[in-house]
């Protein structure tokens, strides 16, 4: 039983020993791998420099990228290349190779650069609060490079000028639209004392002409009291009207005390009857043998 057992250990051991030996040689090949990579990535960089030099950026950017895509531990392929968009200022790309280059690295004195940089290019792009907080980053892996600190300065100084612009125009903005608002409310009150006006002399000429209809003939208003006097003259004349100032159909009227044509034709006419029934009679005596004077007709 413990012989069984005794070599059961035996066969772990060994199983275990093979093992770490694989995954040793297994590491051992990874890291060639890797060293060789870097290398590879290395020379393509330092090719990419002498091209970048000699004023080749197509070739240069060519293998920079091929040197990045080789190995991710080599951060100068992506710094320098960032370098290289920022002197064509393409600061876009720029940025991404320095934040690149910045967050692959371990080593502070490479995150110092990175982050310097990546400052530098907010500053291009007037993102000055952007460029205080990479400043700050850079300051923090070296806190003793004056140019840093200096840039750091003059990014705060250029972020609270825009900000108090930024409040200026806000101000005036503000400005601008409240004097909108006034104009707005100017005209509205001009609009409604125009309209007003129109009304009252929409009034007033209503009052004038109902005026005018109480006026004379001479278009002028008269006194009260001028206006009952003539009331009661108009009256008198009413009663006792002149000839003169009579219609032409109340002059064709009969007067007082006089007769009309037909009131004097109707009495002729009774007055012939008369004469006529008196004749009758006188003839109905001679009739009877009685003589009478004639008398002289009308």
């Amino acid at each position: 039983m413990n012989t069984k057992m005794y070599k059961s250990g035996l066969l772990f051991c060994l199983f275990l020993l093979i093992g770490l030996t694989s995954y040793a040689q297994d590491e051992d090949d990874a890291q060639k791998e890797a060293e060789k990579a870097l290398n590879a990535s290395t020379n393509l960089t330092w090719d990419a420099n002498n091209q970048l030099i000699s004023n080749d950026f197509i070739n240069a950017e060519s293998d920079y990228r091929r040197a990045i895509s080789k190995s991710e531990k080599n951060v100068v392929a992506p710094f320098n290349l960032g370098t290289a968009y920022y002197n064509r200022e393409h600061y876009g790309e720029a940025f991404g190779r320095f934040k690149q280059a910045g967050e692959k690295t371990t080593e502070k004195p490479k995150k110092h650069k990175a982050f310097h940089n990546m400052g530098n290019v907010f500053m291009k792009n007037k993102e000055y609060q952007k460029a205080v907080e990479a400043y700050k980053e850079s300051l923090r892996n070296n806190p003793n490079d004056e140019e840093t600190r200096y840039n750091l300065a003059l990014a705060k100084e250029m972020l609270k000028k825009q900000q108090d612009e930024q409040k200026n125009d806000q101000n005036q903005d503000n400005k601008d639209k409240q004097d909108q608002e006034d104009q707005k409310d100017k005209n509205k009150d001009q609009n409604d004392e125009g309209e007003n006006k129109k009304d009252n002399e929409g009034e007033q000429n209503e009052d004038e002409n109902k005026d005018k209809g109480d006026e004379g003939d001479d278009g002028e208003n008269k006194p009260e009291e001028n206006k009952e006097g003539e009331g009661d003259k108009k009256k008198e004349q009413e009663k006792k009207p002149n000839e003169g100032d009579q219609p032409e159909e109340q002059k064709k009227q009969p007067r007082p005390n006089q007769l009309s044509k037909q009131q004097i034709q109707n009495l002729l006419e009774a007055m012939q009857n008369e004469e006529k029934k008196v004749q009758e009679k006188m003839e109905a005596r001679k009739i009877k043998g009685k003589k009478i004077k004639n008398e002289k007709d009308w």
